[in-house]
């Protein structure tokens, strides 16, 4: 087969990439899954929450949030617990900005690792293929001048296996961090305009 005979051309490096493609791959689906979960969540929650506020039913807004372990709830609960305070709007905005801070760690973590295992994969391929070009020069420098040529252009072809492979893992990679970034940058952002309309809905009375 023409992938595993590329693949075993390209000698030892070819599998340390192959092993930064997997653990970026299993990151970028880790990070999909929890991503679309936690965005269905937060829209769920959202659209219980919504009547209980325009009828003024804290109470059980409250309770609500406390029975839910997403971001959004988390970020609410902060305003929630300085309303019970009876603290002014400003202090209520601020406690739930301060909530929007907390769970953003959580929402962005290891998606940055994306990026970090594309570029880590573009080097494992160039040096992979400076190593085999050292090595083909060292061979031919020692073969017969009839065959120097040949024994070149096939060495340099087996070098290029692993740039070309590694840039097969981390374009991907870029790809996916570009999506995943963007898809959490929403989800915050959702996060934050339910914040806003929530408190908007507890302080208009």
């Amino acid at each position: 087969m023409v992938l595993v005979k590329f693949f075993q051309s390209g000698g030892p490096f070819m599998y340390a990439i192959l092993v930064v493609m997997a653990i970026g791959l299993a990151i970028a689906l880790e990070r999909f899954l929890y991503i679309v979960t936690t965005q269905s969540k937060t829209n769920r929650i959202w659209k219980i929450l919504t009547p209980m506020l325009k009828a003024n039913d804290y109470d059980r807004a409250d309770s609500t949030i406390q029975k839910s372990n997403t971001p959004l709830a988390r970020v609410l609960a902060y305003g929630f617990s300085r309303r019970k305070s009876n603290a002014k709007r400003e202090l209520i905005e601020s406690a739930m900005e301060e909530g929007v801070m907390e769970v953003m760690p959580e929402l962005e973590q290891r998606t940055h690792y994306l990026a970090t295992l594309a570029n880590i994969a573009t080097l494992l391929g160039l040096l992979g293929t400076i190593i085999g070009l050292i090595q083909a020069f060292t061979a031919v420098a020692s073969a017969d001048p009839a065959e120097k040529a040949d024994l070149l252009s096939a060495s340099i072809s087996v070098a290029m296996n692993t740039t070309a492979f590694g840039l097969t893992a981390a374009i991907p990679l870029i790809l996916i961090h570009s999506y995943l970034a963007t898809k959490t940058g929403r989800l915050v952002d959702n996060l934050e305009m339910a914040a806003v309309k929530c408190l908007n809905l507890m302080t208009d009375e």
